[in-house]
């Protein structure tokens, strides 16, 4: 199974959140599981997903997962799943607590990063601890895309 947009060979991207690495300067990340219905997951291989507005919380002792679209499986019928729903992230007792600890303490949020289906074929989210980018934190970024960009043609055309 090739890759879909760069990463690890073995993976299927589905969904990737692009705009969380601007928006956030990212701490700390870590692989997790998460818990869908059967319909989920069919829609899932479809590669329609939608990341990008989704944030995780914890409640209850557990981090929940709010936002994710995941599209209705058109052959499902009635047995189909809301599209919006949350979804509960598996995740062990201490790295719980350590996410958890980060969001209450130091006014960090949990973002996820990726959706995708690792080698075995599971359904797996990369989240990430984050801290929401100022202005000038986004402006400076820019800039040194900018530079980057500019600089790698600047050392193509000298060859």
């Amino acid at each position: 199974m090739a890759p879909k947009r760069g990463g690890i060979p073995g993976q299927k991207i589905i969904s990737d959140n692009r705009k969380a690495r601007f928006n956030f300067e990212i701490e700390d990340t870590l692989e997790a599981g998460i818990e869908l219905k059967g319909t989920e997951v069919k829609s899932l291989r479809t590669g329609k997903a939608n990341i990008g507005d989704s944030y995780a919380a914890e409640h209850n002792g557990e981090i929940w997962i709010y936002n994710v679209y995941i599209p209705e499986y058109l052959q499902a019928n009635r047995f189909n799943h809301e599209t919006r729903r949350p979804r509960k992230v598996l995740l062990h007792k201490r790295e719980i607590g350590k996410f958890a600890s980060a969001i209450q303490k130091d006014g960090k949020t949990i973002v996820p990063l990726k959706l995708y289906f690792n080698d075995k074929g599971r359904a797996k989210l990369e989240l990430a601890v984050a801290r929401g980018k100022k202005l000038h934190d986004k402006r400076n970024t820019e800039k040194k895309r900018d530079w980057d960009r500019e600089k790698s043609r600047i050392m193509k055309n000298q060859g």
